[in-house]
């Protein structure tokens, strides 16, 4: 039994999730803002005090990836790597598009598994990151930061298949994309205890990322605004 402490930092929710086969042991989430820094310790905690108190072994640390915030994306892989590197455990890096992903494949016996699921984080202005899968997680459309317009998705929608479009980035998306098969699926954020599928599948596979030098998925350089000025 593959013991799991599962991470996501991503967004504006902050969240940990102490898994082991297919089952939630322990979980935390905040959706209230960006308090990652302040909230994310003691989440970690609460996990693995409640290891701890059934005498349950750490097998891995799970932490989401990417993309997502930078803020957030450095504070959950600093204090993942950290657990990781402590315990002597590995450490698995998890998709945040492929998480989204699968989090609305299991939401519900109604998705049409011939649905194509397009994970939308919110990045500036129109632009959002995102990616497209199919059900057995294949890409259709490689993760990227895209610029919304009236021809996003063209050839996606063009295959007359169900397109499910999800998470914060895709609320600006409703304008512009009219297709009849485009379908808003409400509510959808990462969250670590939806990360048991695809943490158990890479610690299986051995999957695992370098303590050392492995780095979060921006897909994006960093670009600074400048502070509005108080006068």
């Amino acid at each position: 039994m593959a013991v799991i402490l599962n991470i996501d930092t991503t967004t504006a929710v902050c969240s940990a999730a102490l898994t082991a086969e297919g089952q939630i042991l322990c979980h935390a989430e905040n959706f209230e803002g960006r308090n990652h820094a302040a909230l994310l310790s003691d989440f970690i905690k609460k996990c693995l005090d409640f290891a701890a108190e059934r005498e349950l072994h750490l097998d891995a640390v799970a932490v989401s990836v990417g993309p997502g915030s930078y803020t957030g994306l450095r504070i959950g892989l600093s204090e993942a790597k950290g657990l990781a590197f402590a315990l002597d455990i590995p450490l698995i890096g998890i998709s945040t598009l492929e998480l989204m992903a699968t989090r609305v494949m299991f939401s519900t016996d109604d998705v049409d598994p011939d649905s194509i699921l397009v994970p939308m984080i919110d990045a500036r202005r129109m632009e959002v990151f995102t990616a497209a899968y199919d059900f057995g997680l294949n890409a259709l459309m490689s993760p990227r930061p895209l610029i919304l317009d009236n021809d996003s998705y063209g050839e996606l929608l063009a295959t007359g298949r169900p397109v499910l479009f999800f998470g914060d980035g895709s609320d600006k998306a409703r304008d512009v994309i009219t297709a009849p098969n485009a379908v808003f699926v409400p509510d959808v954020v990462p969250l670590a205890v939806d990360m048991i599928a695809l943490a158990e599948r890479d610690f299986a596979s051995r999957k695992f990322i370098d303590l050392a030098y492995s780095t979060p998925e921006y897909l994006k350089d960093f670009q600074a605004t400048k502070p509005k000025s108080l006068l």
